[in-house]
């Protein structure tokens, strides 16, 4: 190969000779530096500091952790503004908030041991343009959730994406008043997971190649139940990636191929979404007593393990059913439909509060199925419903709002 050296790339590469360090290791040196100060930035931090990540991989072997109220942390781009957790030794997270009024935005937490970002107990919380990855693939040994604020209130999570967490890619748990829109999940065991929340919606977003695209659970010995979470408008295709989550963990028990899943949680409305090709079900309702939790009874005993009031309509269901996860669900397809046949569209485990005045699930969305597998009878007797009980209307819940300040340039519908 004949490589041509020109006047204009020779003086450069002079400059460079002459001064004793090359493009690459300046900016290597630049990105040590950075890292070794960020920490101390974060410790001095006060209420309005905007601390910006430039571009480059920037190298952390221990926990990054924030608790003043009113600061931005802002990168440069998801893939060009890098926190490296690859080499970390010691902590639980990569980042931890513990304040309010925080945002978190255009940049990426990449290879931590546990958790890749939590923001714990704050008010008035944005993350968005923000990576969450473990860039190895999918694996138990990943850390269990990518971008996670727990027990938080006015929460705005807004074209992120997260891929490879062994429990859920962004999560959002024991919070109130939260939109999740715009958002790529992919390669998690839970694509995108609301838990034990009051108030969300979630929409626009794509979860494809998790084990469970989006789910909404309510699980208990928790700081409360959830309910009122709209998820419209989705794109949740082709969650048939193996579970690889930890045993003994609620999402442990997701079958692969699992597209949308409410698990005990009441006033869900699930519509105008597209949703395909899942090979156990596009959609599952189901208590927790399906869960790996159920043979606890002491669990459950302190709140509602019942799904209700789930509403679903208008989403537009294909593909699916045709090869479930597990030897007993297997079992289910082939006595019902057949080698070649496939499961309804909506897979719903049975169990309904035996003390409630109405069906759980309402459904008006064309022709499409529920398969009751008579959970509560021990699956002795499954079969598509046939009376009726599930076609109807339940009123619409209401559009969230965020009370959040000029930080948000809320554009949703």
């Amino acid at each position: 190969m004949k490589i041509q050296f020109t006047i204009g790339f020779i003086a450069p590469l002079m400059l460079i000779g002459c001064q004793g360090k090359t493009q690459t290791e300046t900016k290597t040196t630049a990105a040590q530096t950075f890292a070794e100060n960020f920490q101390m930035q974060l410790l001095d931090a006060k209420p309005g500091d905007v601390i910006t990540v430039p571009e480059g991989i920037h190298e952390f072997d221990r926990s990054l952790s924030l608790n003043v109220d009113g600061v931005t942390i802002r990168g440069t781009g998801m893939y060009a503004s890098i926190l490296s957790f690859k080499k970390q030794v010691s902590g639980a997270e990569g980042l931890l908030v513990t304040a309010s009024d925080f945002t978190l935005e255009h940049l990426a937490i990449e290879n931590t041991i546990g958790d890749a970002l939590k923001v714990n107990e704050g008010n008035n919380i944005i993350i968005r343009g923000v990576r969450a990855e473990w860039t190895g693939g999918p694996s138990t040994k990943n850390g269990a959730y990518g971008l996670y604020p727990v027990q938080t209130t006015n929460v705005l999570m807004e074209d992120n994406v997260a891929i490879g967490a062994s429990d859920a890619g962004i999560y959002v748990g024991q919070s109130k008043n939260v939109i999740v829109r715009r958002n790529r999940a992919e390669f998690n065991v839970a694509g995108i997971e609301i838990e034990n929340t009051i108030d969300a919606d979630v929409y626009e977003n794509v979860a494809t190649n998790n084990t469970g695209g989006i789910l909404v659970f309510n699980m208990p010995a928790l700081s409360q139940e959830g309910r009122n979470t709209r998820i419209f408008n989705n794109r949740v295709f082709e969650n048939n990636y193996k579970n690889f989550g930890h045993k003994g963990t609620p999402v442990a028990s997701i079958p692969a191929g699992s597209g949308v899943l409410v698990n005990s949680n009441d006033y869900v409305e699930i519509f105008d979404n597209e949703i395909a090709n899942h090979k156990t079900a596009n959609l599952i309702v189901s208590s927790v007593y399906s869960t790996n939790y159920s043979k606890d009874e002491n669990t459950v005993s302190t709140y509602d393990p019942y799904p209700d009031n789930i509403f679903i309509h208008g989403n537009s269901f294909t593909g699916g059913g045709n090869s479930p996860d597990g030897l007993d669900l297997k079992a289910l397809k082939v006595a019902l439909f057949g080698l070649k046949g496939n499961l309804p569209d909506i897979l719903w485990d049975g169990y309904a509060d035996p003390d409630g005045s109405a069906f759980p699930i309402c459904v008006d969305n064309g022709d499409v199925q529920i398969l009751n597998a008579d959970g509560p009878a021990g699956y002795k007797a499954p079969g598509v419903m046939t009376d009726g009980r599930e076609v109807c209307t339940l009123e619409p819940l209401p559009k969230i709002t965020l009370n959040l300040d000029a930080r948000l340039k809320d554009n949703a519908r």
